[in-house]
């Protein structure tokens, strides 16, 4: 499908509100809809401990690039107990109150940046939209994630476009595990400083996330920047994950091969 078809999608809309998390599929449906009709979009993005302050930074310096009204606020998924649990269903909760906590405060059609490739995975944040009647325009256009970032170009969104795929924090802690928030402001704290340690200046895309398991952390990276973390860089960034770690969370540090969704567990079953 082409940019045409989403455009005709968006038209068809009305005034719409435009939930953004701040990456590469969100911010650019947001600039799209906000080009095509300025009047008709609000933009929304939700502040929470497990969105990074970089996201929300991100988010705001685009505003005030485009011109968007951005309305920030909080989601409030740690008051609700069922997301904090983490069940596996953890993402329904969360959307649950990210929807609920929009609509508290417009009546425009809530839109959502997930696109075809969404689809093929496991994503109980579908169902809190069907229930909310949020639309997904790149999935209705048949958009994938490729053809989103050649969007993004195409609309001179350059460094968006090239954003690295970034699941919220959460994700990063096992099913099952309590979501806390200074658990969420540690595997930050981690994959800031791995990253680090980690950039050549090259500019190339890494895949770095720090996983809480019942077994302990585990540093998982793409397979490029695990062969190049020599015995030596090993033992100095795990001594380092140590000094920062909150009590429970000051065992050892394993470093894994990046899998997509490793922290996710269906019932006993471990990947």
């Amino acid at each position: 499908m082409t940019r045409a078809h989403l455009e005709a999608v968006l038209a068809e809309l009305g005034p719409v509100a435009v939930a953004v998390s701040g990456g590469v599929d969100s911010l650019t449906l947001a600039t799209l809809a906000h080009r095509l009709a300025p009047q008709a979009t609000l933009v929304v993005h939700a502040v929470s401990p497990a969105v990074p302050g970089e996201a929300t930074a991100r988010v705001r310096a685009e505003a005030a690039r485009e011109g968007w009204d951005l309305r920030v606020i909080e989601a409030g998924e740690f008051a609700d107990p069922a997301y904090r649990a983490n069940p596996v269903n953890r993402c329904f909760f969360c959307k649950t109150n990210l929807y609920g906590a929009i609509r508290s405060v417009t009546e425009r059609q809530i839109l959502s940046g997930a696109n075809r490739d969404d689809l093929g995975e496991y994503r109980p944040g579908l169902d809190a939209a069907r229930e909310h009647g949020v639309r997904h325009p790149y999935v209705e256009a048949g958009l994938d994630k490729a053809a989103v970032r050649a969007l993004a170009r195409d609309l001179g969104l350059g460094t968006v476009a090239d954003l690295p795929s970034a699941p919220c924090l959460s994700s990063r802690v096992e099913t099952g595990i309590p979501i806390e928030p200074e658990t969420l402001g540690f595997i930050h704290a981690v994959e800031r400083l791995v990253g680090g340690a980690l950039d050549a200046g090259t500019g190339a895309r890494r895949a770095v996330r720090c996983r809480v398991r019942a077994e302990g952390v585990v540093v998982e990276l793409d397979a490029g920047s695990l062969a190049a973390l020599d015995p030596k860089r090993r033992e100095k960034l795990g001594a380092g994950i140590r000094e920062i770690a909150p009590p429970r969370l000051s065992g050892p540090v394993r470093f894994a091969p990046y899998r997509v969704g490793s922290a996710f567990l269906v019932g006993a079953a471990r990947p």
